[in-house]
């Protein structure tokens, strides 16, 4: 009888050694679990909750005053309206273009050298690659609207002059003047200021004092003027609407619109409406849009360039920064910029020839469109430890 107390006894002991031991275990699980689940939602360092930040939808775009205005109407299309990438892009620089964003996109510009105001203009899918283009646009105010069509009712990517003119009428856009009593009065001060500045090198009579007509001078040795282009180039007389657009879905879409550089030469097409140098965007790796100086910029592709350096794995302000410093090899004097964003959301800038540069955001995480400012590149006779690595 003892002996069988005894084993009941120890197997009672036994079972609640096992009961207490499960329960043991089960605790320090349940702390495990707990602890996790604290961890992943607890605030980083310095106060920003990384898994509440949301980068899609977003638009950037260059500079600010005015240009946040597009940026806004952008961001209320593809946010709160939910349309597409390529609807925000255009509604945004539209904006500008009827704003006259810094009289430097849109109707009633500084003319050219004849006294005619005339845009360029370029959107471009980033699903299909898809691109529509106009330049040297004359007489129809809507030039990202016109461009627009081009892509979506032609093969062609990019119409030109009067020729682009008379598609937009036959697209219903009204033809009507672009010059205004502002921007004619410019014209007639730059006239009675002997046509300073303008764009003209190697002819005679001398360009710097004189104005045309112009004869070319003979030539001994090409002179190559890289060195001093640039010097009649300023903050108020080449600015680009530039515009970046992506979607909760990663679609993404880039535009410009401009009325180039002030007093120019006719016909001269800078780079805004040049794929890959006034913006370029890839469903793969994200976008970019250049403004600055587009003669020069524009023999760098640095819209693509950018957009190369993020495929690689860049940063999109390191990328960009490498595109500009790249160009300021060759050109030390010129002035420009770069917004960049990837598929992602992630975005920066990069900019030379000015001290800072200022560009719009927004998305769900800012809530608002945000002025952002970079510093700009700081280069000596466009030597750098920079390179690119490929």
């Amino acid at each position: 009888m003892r002996g069988s107390v005894v084993s009941n006894v120890q197997q009672n002991n036994g079972n609640e050694f096992k009961c207490s031991t499960y329960i043991m275990f089960s605790n320090i699980i349940s702390i495990v679990w707990s602890t996790a689940i604290l961890l992943a939602t607890a605030p980083i360092a310095g106060g920003c909750n990384r898994q509440q930040e949301v980068k899609l939808p977003m638009v950037i775009n260059t500079w600010g005053a005015e240009f946040s205005k597009a940026n806004v109407d952008a961001w209320d299309t593809l946010y709160i309206k939910k349309k597409s990438v390529l609807d925000a892009v255009e509604v945004g620089c539209s904006k500008c273009e009827e704003l006259q964003c810094d009289g430097t996109v849109g109707f009633g510009g500084d003319p050219d050298e004849n006294g005619e105001t005339t845009l360029d203009a370029m959107i471009m899918d980033g699903q299909t690659h898809d691109v529509g283009a106009v330049a040297d646009l004359r007489r129809v105010k809507s030039a990202i609207s016109v461009a627009r069509k081009v892509m979506e009712h032609t093969s062609h990517t990019l119409l030109v002059g009067n020729q682009a003119t008379q598609f937009a009428i036959r697209m219903g856009f009204k033809e009507e003047d672009l010059n205004t009593s502002s921007s004619m009065e410019s014209y007639k001060k730059w006239k009675e200021n002997k046509c300073q500045p303008n764009y003209w090198i190697n002819v005679t009579p001398d360009p710097k004092s004189s104005c045309g007509p112009y004869s070319p001078i003979e030539m001994l040795k090409y002179h190559h003027a890289g060195v001093s282009e640039g010097y009649n180039i300023n903050l108020h007389n080449h600015d680009t609407i530039g515009m970046i657009a992506v979607d909760e879905d990663g679609s993404i879409a880039g535009g410009t619109s401009t009325n180039g550089l002030s007093h120019k030469v006719p016909g001269r097409v800078g780079d805004s409406p040049i794929p890959g140098s006034g913006a370029y965007v890839d469903k793969y790796v994200g976008g970019a849009a250049a403004t600055g100086d587009g003669d020069v910029m524009m023999r760098f592709s640095p819209a693509m360039l950018t957009v190369e350096g993020m495929r690689y794995g860049l940063t999109p302000d390191k990328a960009a920064q490498i595109a500009i410093i790249r160009i300021s090899k060759y050109y030390p004097n010129f002035s420009g910029a770069i917004v960049a964003t990837t598929i992602d959301g992630d975005y920066g800038a990069a900019c030379h020839g000015m001290d800072t540069f200022h560009y719009c955001v927004a998305n769900p995480t800012l809530r608002q469109t945000t002025l952002e400012k970079v510093t700009c590149v700081k280069t000596s006779g466009g030597v750098s430890k920079e390179s690119p690595p490929w």
